[in-house]
């Protein structure tokens, strides 16, 4: 397995006392501060990939509607690690798919060819207010406007005419450093969108959020069931590859980790999430969905979140580097390929997540290492 990391850019509030909107520009200041340093010390520590979002409109969670010119700005301070649109929201009403190829194609000029292109259809909340369907016929948006992406980057000239494309002959620059486009990946949290992702060649980048390990297999079978069927990869070329992620802090003291916040951190973060899914998600989604996607959801919702639960089955990564890497191994057992480190949560001080990076770094990764890949990185990236 590798370590890679990811990033909301969530802004710190909590400790600023003044009121909207001074309190939160300091505090998304602080944040894009705080994670271009983190980041790019973990450049020089062996993780794989560093992915950014693309959310809008997520108080207090995030504020990162530009991941673009975030992996734009770490190409120039980085040299070693990926760079992950985790995810770039491609149904056309988001944005239009020339300038998503001219955007990648620009980061992955940029890095010396170090981009991982996540897709997805985003959630009710940014779908509505792109005029972008919450249901279903998002998904054939999505799958039209990658196929439009694919088609810029592999065409010398390209025309598109659909109902939802209207595109005049013309030629697309810049093309992708590598050749012939970046790996390509899709967001899934349900069961059909990780099947959907392996039958259309596609990384699995499992957003199955609030479930156990055990959950995670189960999620990662049914993409590889999808693989099975996979004839014609939908991209230039297949990826197999699996990402998921979780909540990560590793500490060299357990005890000082709790009184610097880490599992009011913890809590704050699950009920958030949980707070924005009942508003937004619920609705859109039939009993089975529910229970499949979210089983953990509605006691979450009532305030009862069971932090000893969610640390036994391994729902969250944290403890010393020796307790990190045996919970690492069950995800690696369960599938995963690579383990998206969500670092920055809470409101973890800048320094803990510097440690947590770190420890992570020199005592998770090395171990990691000695135990091979089932990817051959070397192969696909020249040794990174």
């Amino acid at each position: 397995m590798k370590l890679d990391l990811l990033y909301e850019f969530q802004p710190k509030i909590g400790p600023y006392a003044e009121p909207f909107p001074h309190g939160q520009k300091k505090a998304e200041q602080q944040t894009y501060q705080e994670a271009l340093a983190e980041i790019s010390y973990a450049d020089t520590l062996g993780f794989q990939t560093a992915w950014v979002v693309e959310h809008h409109f997520r108080q207090g969670r995030s504020a990162s509607p530009s991941n673009e010119a975030v992996l734009a700005a770490l190409s120039q301070r980085t040299r070693n690690i990926r760079l992950g649109f985790g995810v770039v929201l491609l149904p056309a009403g988001f944005q239009h798919p020339v300038r998503v190829a001219e955007k990648v194609a620009t980061v992955d000029l940029l890095s010396g060819g170090r981009v991982e292109w996540g897709t997805g259809r985003s959630t009710p909340n940014e779908q509505l207010a792109f005029g972008v369907p919450a249901d279903d016929r998002s998904r054939e948006l999505w799958q039209e406007a990658f196929e439009f992406v694919i088609a810029a980057w592999t065409n010398e000239k390209l025309s598109w005419k659909s109902p939802s494309i209207d595109f005049p002959e013309r030629f697309i620059t810049p093309r992708p450093y590598q050749d012939p486009h970046p790996p390509a990946w899709l967001a899934a949290a349900s069961e059909t969108s990780a099947f959907n992702a392996g039958r259309l060649g596609l990384g699995l980048l499992s957003f199955a959020l609030m479930q156990p390990v055990s959950k995670m297999a189960e999620h990662i079978a049914t993409y590889r069931r999808g693989q099975a069927e996979c004839i014609t990869p939908l991209p230039a070329f297949a990826n197999d590859r699996v990402g998921a992620y979780t909540l990560v802090h590793c500490t060299d003291d357990p005890e000082e980790a709790a009184r610097y916040g880490l599992w009011d951190s913890v809590r704050w973060w699950y009920q958030n999430l949980a707070e924005f899914t009942l508003e937004w998600e619920l609705a859109h989604l039939s009993a089975e969905e529910k229970a499949q996607v979210f089983p953990l959801l509605e006691p979450t919702i009532r305030g009862d979140i069971d932090i000893r639960s969610y640390t036994e089955q391994d729902m969250v990564i944290i403890g010393t580097p020796e307790e990190c890497l045996e919970k690492i191994l069950r995800y690696e057992q369960a599938g995963v390929d690579q383990l998206l480190c969500y670092t920055q949560f809470g409101t973890l001080p800048h320094e803990k997540v510097l440690r947590s990076i770190e420890l992570l770094g020199t005592k998770v990764i090395p171990e990691l290492e000695n135990r091979g890949h089932r990817v051959d990185y070397e192969k696909l990236f020249g040794g990174v």
